[in-house]
């Protein structure tokens, strides 16, 4: 259980969750498999395949969202409708026009619908009640806005935001790199994107490149700023930064997996030591990256 890519959340302050009531909750809005003609079905699903929908170690909770979806590609829908026009058209001996194309393309989807695969994706949300952070292993933000709005409607219109700094990561990640020096606790890793502020919206990237000398420099002074950057924190955690306080590429190194394949003899139990070491060193590493951001911003 490593998570990949994060969005970070804040609760709000009198944030009165507990494990019973969020295992509650959940319970009443478990994934239902699609019916006919049901294009997705979401719900909570179990994180461990087992029927717990919330699973927790050393005082931190994990739960999913399950989200099921038809797979019915345009191509095979038009395919169809293609064939459909095609008789119509040598029966009643006239082009069919745009109106009843497009209810043949509707009447087609409905009859392939209940024949359509059904894919199975799952989101996975971490609650931090010890710092008050809702952590969502999302690669896009619509698949993270998609788990939020479900739990919204589950809580009750729980009432998280996005986390936000004092200073804006562009300039401090372009004030990191001008300096050629990483905030305390942090060392500046091999990959950068840089981006004019003008209208030209001019990029650089750099892959796997050493980020110091006259040519980032140059870039910098020509008006360009930092909007990603690699960063490794304490040797222990590597990742990507972005413009928008998202953490993507997150990747804990050697050092801290090992340390749970040792302890564990049974799947259970490297299930349990994973997310309790992923918790606990990524709770420490998202703080620092705070505290280099300048602290939390006031609400």
């Amino acid at each position: 259980m490593w998570f990949k890519n994060i969005f970070i959340y804040r609760l709000p302050a009198d944030c009165a969750v507990t494990v019973a009531m969020l295992q509650e909750k959940l319970a009443a809005k478990p994934l239902q498999p699609c019916s006919g003609l049901d294009k997705q079905s979401r719900g909570w699903v179990s994180c461990r395949g087992d029927d717990r929908l919330v699973h927790t170690a050393n005082g931190q909770i994990l739960f999913a969202l399950g989200v099921e979806q038809k797979l019915l590609p345009a191509s095979i829908i038009n395919r169809f409708a293609k064939e459909r026009v095609t008789d119509i058209e040598a029966q009643q001996g006239y082009k069919v026009g745009r109106k009843e194309m497009k209810d043949i393309k509707e009447a087609v989807t409905e009859a392939l619908l209940p024949r359509a695969f059904a894919l199975l994706r799952t989101t996975y949300a971490w609650l931090d009640l010890q710092n008050g952070r809702l952590i969502i292993d999302a690669a896009s933000a619509a698949r993270a806005e998609e788990l939020l709005e479900f739990l919204n409607k589950t809580l009750d219109e729980l009432q998280v935001k996005p986390l936000h700094t004092e200073l804006s990561p562009v300039a401090a990640m372009t004030d990191w790199l001008a300096g050629e020096q990483a905030p305390a606790g942090f060392t500046i890793d091999r990959e950068l994107e840089l981006r004019a502020t003008g209208e030209s919206k001019a990029t650089v990237r750099y892959a796997n490149h050493v980020l110091e000398g006259e040519e980032i420099l140059s870039h910098i002074a020509a008006g360009k700023r930092a909007t990603r950057l690699g960063l490794t924190w304490n040797d222990r955690i590597s990742f990507v930064l972005t413009e928008q306080l998202q953490i993507k590429r997150l990747e804990f190194l050697d050092i801290i997996k090992e340390e749970s394949t040792t302890l564990a003899d049974t799947a259970d139990e490297l299930f349990d030591l994973d997310f309790t070491l992923m918790t606990g060193e990524l709770a420490k590493m998202l703080t620092d990256l705070t505290d280099a951001l300048g602290g939390e911003k006031a609400a």
